[in-house]
């Protein structure tokens, strides 16, 4: 039960995760060996962290401003479009001045593209749930929590399944870290997730997940999909999390399947970092994570 856990092990699975992003699970085989990748000696994170943390901070903003959450992680979000090369934006975060951040790790077009131009889309592409684990620390509230993670995806992604994935693992994320155990807090999160117009393929999905056994890295392709959507990158990481022996053999299941394994593993790791603290990810890929100083700094802030 913990923030800290949840925003470390959504970067550690990220980071697993992004080397092989784009690779088949035959690829990854040949590349890494029959069991794909299994440690790294170094953690890069991908936009999808750097997403994670100027969510967060643009939370933080709100609660001390006494705002609308709404616009503090907008402007939040126009700040990492500056990072990866957008208008210079006016800022009262620091995230921005950390030069670090300031690196493109194969940013999301559909998120470039929807701040650079806010223009709608029908996009349900991963973008906006990958980086929704923050918002369950906003509220007790189930719907407060759901809505507002919906509304942040929704800034990007407009397909229904874009931005209810996005409110279905912020509640899950939420309800996790309140006690709950998984299964429980997957219920939580259905019943409102199937209160919203556009649901059935998110709940569909969800659905079919609690009902399987573990999966090879084919079935997850052929049962789930390859994550590049909201709706299957919550699929495989919640998958992951539900069968995994451990934070260790959950995550890396979660990353080695011919789809967006950073996505899925980074959704992985603040499933599992929320339930079960920093204690169950592994020291030696603590010790090698990119901007865990910087991660850490902004939880101690909340």
């Amino acid at each position: 039960m913990s923030l800290l856990g949840c925003v470390l092990g959504g970067a550690v699975g990220d980071g697993l995760g992004a080397p092989i992003e784009f690779s088949s699970i035959d690829t990854i085989r040949h590349l890494h060996g029959p069991s794909g990748v299994v440690d790294l000696p170094s953690l890069e994170i991908t936009d999808d962290t750097q997403m994670v943390l100027f969510t967060l901070e643009g939370l933080l903003l709100a609660r001390q401003h006494g705002v609308d959450p709404r616009l503090t992680v907008r402007a939040a979000y126009g700040r990492w479009l500056h990072t990866q090369g957008g208008p210079l934006v006016a800022s009262d975060g620091w995230l921005m001045a950390d030069q670090r951040l300031h690196s493109r790790r194969a940013p999301g077009h559909t998120c470039i593209t929807a701040l650079k131009h806010n223009e709608k889309n029908n996009s349900k592409g991963c973008g906006g749930v990958m980086r929704a684990a923050p918002v369950a620390v906003w509220s007790d509230d189930v719907r407060e929590v759901f809505s507002l993670a919906a509304d942040t995806a929704r800034m990007t992604h407009h397909h229904p399944s874009g931005y209810l994935s996005a409110g279905a693992l912020a509640v899950i994320v939420q309800a996790l870290l309140a006690g709950s155990d998984l299964v429980s807090a997957v219920a939580v999160a259905r019943a409102e997730l199937v209160r919203w117009e556009g649901h059935e393929e998110q709940t569909s999905l969800l659905d079919k997940v609690m009902g399987l056994g573990l999966l090879t890295p084919e079935e997850i392709e052929s049962e789930l999909g390859g994550g590049w959507v909201g709706e299957e990158a919550l699929a495989i990481g919640l998958h992951a999390a539900l069968v995994g022996e451990n934070f260790a053999d959950a995550v890396r299941l979660a990353v080695n399947h011919s789809g967006d394994s950073d996505s899925t593993g980074s959704i992985c790791g603040n499933i599992l970092g929320a339930r079960d603290g920093t204690d169950v990810i592994p020291d030696a890929w603590l010790a090698v994570l990119e901007l865990r100083d910087v991660m850490e700094r902004l939880v101690l802030s909340w």
